[in-house]
């Protein structure tokens, strides 16, 4: 098994304060999804997309794949995707969050081939960024042990388990305005996007 070359993208959540399905999401004509998925093609060839709509991708040719445990939040996503994944590590980042930092991702990977711990993710203050993260295969078997005791924070999850937890000092060096953390959850947030993709 390959070490990396997998992404899981997580697009089951309910867009409930965006008033429509983010899945749907257009940006400059284009979905959202179909953005994402460009700026990952570089650097993964395994896409692997969560999605609580599957017919929403019956034309794509990547990986389509539901919540293998039901109602499991973002951590039963990330089981889903974990559970087909074609690599040891997983790329993971949600459908919503516009802006892929490739330079990061390599980091990130550089980090695990030397550490080899389970996971790699990003610290806000002593938040956990469960997204734009790594995560091994070596967690599905944890994640299902975790969500039968009916619990799903992901930060609560990773709190004890064998990751690389980078300082926010360290990531503000690849994002200092944190934009790679940026996610579409309001019609607000699309149009300080685009302003700020505009350069305005």
């Amino acid at each position: 098994m390959r070490e990396f070359g997998s992404a899981i993208i997580l697009a089951g959540g309910k867009s409930s304060r965006m008033g429509f399905d983010k899945q749907l999401l257009y940006i400059r004509e284009r979905k959202l999804m179909d953005n994402l998925i460009n700026k990952l093609k570089p650097i993964f060839d395994d896409i692997i997309i969560v999605t609580n709509k599957p017919e929403y991708y019956c034309l794509l040719v990547h990986s389509i794949t539901e919540d293998i445990i039901p109602n499991g939040g973002p951590l039963g996503g990330i089981h889903a995707g974990l559970s087909i994944a074609s690599s040891k590590y997983s790329y993971v980042i949600a459908c919503d969050m516009p802006n892929v930092n490739q330079e990061y991702i390599h980091f990130m990977k550089d980090i695990l081939k030397e550490s080899k711990k389970q996971g790699c993710v990003s610290m806000y203050g002593d938040y956990i960024e469960p997204f734009n993260s790594f995560y091994s295969r070596e967690l599905i078997q944890p994640i299902e042990e975790f969500l039968s005791k009916d619990q799903r924070a992901v930060h609560r999850f990773l709190k004890d388990k064998d990751i690389v937890s980078i300082p926010e000092k360290r990531v503000r060096e690849f994002s200092p305005d944190w934009d790679m953390f940026f996610n579409l959850n309001t019609r607000e947030d699309v149009n300080t996007y685009l302003k700020k993709e505009s350069g305005f």
